[in-house]
């Protein structure tokens, strides 16, 4: 709930230096490698999640 309120207080401006400072931080060149790993992070835990709802869906029957 916190974090859907974040982006109603931060302009473009704020925004804008965010995403300056990570490519400072990291260099352009990471950034990529960095995403694919959470998007593979994501993935996997969309995974575990969907597992679990069909485990228990197969618990109830």
């Amino acid at each position: 709930m916190i974090s859907q309120n974040i982006f109603l207080f931060a302009g473009p401006w704020q925004i804008a230096i965010v995403v300056v400072l990570v490519v400072l931080l990291f260099g352009g060149k990471k950034i990529p490698e960095l995403m694919k790993g959470l998007g593979g992070g994501i993935k996997e835990f969309k995974k575990a999640s969907k597992d679990e709802e069909t485990d228990k869906i197969e618990e109830k029957k």
